[in-house]
């Protein structure tokens, strides 16, 4: 194993990918880039336990501090890689110094999507992506009585959370006829308008944002407007409006870039020197035979691992279920499988909605597709076995909490 491997992106899917060579036993030269300043950390605290004030800020980071020198990974944080020069096996970063590989990994994760209305640049709209971004919301939500949040997807509602468990008045403006709805359907997207609603938010659906308006000064957010006319008053609104990968390097070099990077089930994108971890990477997936990209945090922590294998020259193809979990007032959620693109004939649900104690699954044919724990824990293995299985499972035993999930193998 020689040759110098350069991972561009330092988050946590960055970080785990030196992590990942060195524990296989990689003895070239590691290089980490990373445009923040920031050495590697995690994001679900940043709108979960951290800004709550639940956390310390100290436990979102991947590595202590002096792992990446004792590891002989030659971090530079604060180095933005401007392009890829594919011929020459180099990238170059802002401050035109090259870096040469023999192998690269892209982990350039995803950017928050903009709000594109009049007045979306004055003080006090604000998006969440950094730990800068979290330190100053956290700040913020303790001066700000009244939050607006536009978006109702897992950013949006865990910021909703953190806001009302802060005091703060809050209004949730989502476009579809309920938060969610497009990633749980509105079986289970039900449920958590209404724990919103219950918790004291202001959910307004199939609303629109017309502009952003000024206070008195001029300068600083006064108030939401929507496209019917009705303005709301907001001393801090926060967009939540989705994420897009980060793909431009790899477009711009010349890569297959298809909602993502595409890359194959060994992570290989088009080069196949050149490997994407993370949020940007569209993957092929042995299981579920198309491919996949998936912005959550287990695709960052575990993808990595395929990673490190493929450039040491192991045969592990990247074929976990995807995986994601929320926080937010008193409900806990842990989701794994895929629904795709056929979508789902029914949901079937094991336990209570009203009392939030279940677990639900998404089923076609009689196959079940993904499954959702809410307050019910130590499960997902066993969800995993049924997806993974194919099996067409009893619709009422499915639903019997009696039937010990095992059982239905």
């Amino acid at each position: 194993m020689s040759g110098q491997v350069v991972v561009v992106g330092a988050g946590l899917a960055g970080a785990k990918t030196v992590e990942g060579l060195r524990e296989r036993g990689y003895d070239g030269r590691v290089v980490l880039l990373g445009a923040e300043t920031e050495r590697p950390y995690e994001r679900p605290p940043l709108s979960k336990g951290y800004l709550q004030g639940g956390e310390e800020r100290g436990g979102a980071f991947v590595h202590a501090e002096d792992w990446y020198a004792a590891h002989d990974v030659d971090l530079r944080l604060g180095t933005a890689v401007s392009s890829i020069d594919l011929g020459a096996r180099d990238v170059v970063d802002g401050s035109g110094t090259r870096t040469g590989w023999a192998h690269l990994v892209l982990a350039t994760g995803s950017e928050p999507r903009r709000l594109d209305v009049p007045g979306a640049g004055l003080q006090g709209v604000v998006h969440l992506r950094t730990l800068d971004d979290s330190d100053r919301l956290r700040a913020l939500l303790g001066a700000a009585p009244r939050v607006v949040v536009v978006g109702g997807g897992w950013i949006g509602l865990e910021v909703a959370a953190a806001a009302r468990a802060a005091g703060c008045t809050v209004s949730v403006l989502v476009r579809d006829p309920l938060p969610l709805v497009g990633v749980l359907g509105p079986e289970l997207a039900t449920m958590f308008a209404d724990l919103h609603r219950e918790n004291g938010v202001d959910l307004r659906t199939r609303t629109e944002v017309a502009a952003v308006v000024a206070a008195g000064d001029g300068t600083r957010v006064g108030g939401v407007e929507l496209t019917d006319g009705t303005l709301i008053d907001a001393d801090l609104v926060v967009v939540g409006i989705g994420a897009a990968p980060r793909v431009g390097l790899a477009k711009a070099a010349g890569l297959h870039v298809e909602n993502g990077l595409v890359v194959d089930a060994h992570l290989r994108s088009s080069n196949p020197h050149v490997l994407a971890v993370g949020d940007i990477a569209r993957a092929q997936h042995p299981f579920l035979g198309t491919h996949v990209r998936v912005e959550h945090w287990a695709n960052a922590l575990n993808q990595p691992s395929t990673a490190a294998a493929t450039i040491v020259g192991a045969d592990e193809p990247y074929d976990r279920l995807p995986y994601f979990f929320t926080d937010q007032y008193d409900l806990g959620m842990e989701y794994v499988g895929y629904v795709g693109a056929h979508g789902y004939d029914e949901v079937v649900v094991r336990g209570d909605l009203q009392s939030r104690e279940l677990v639900a699954f998404w089923r076609r044919e009689g196959r079940v597709l993904a499954g959702m724990n809410v307050n019910v824990w130590d499960v997902v293995d066993d969800v995993q076995a049924l997806v993974r299985s194919r099996s067409v499972v009893d619709r009422d035993r499915l639903a019997d909490p009696d039937v010990p999930l095992g059982d239905l193998l």
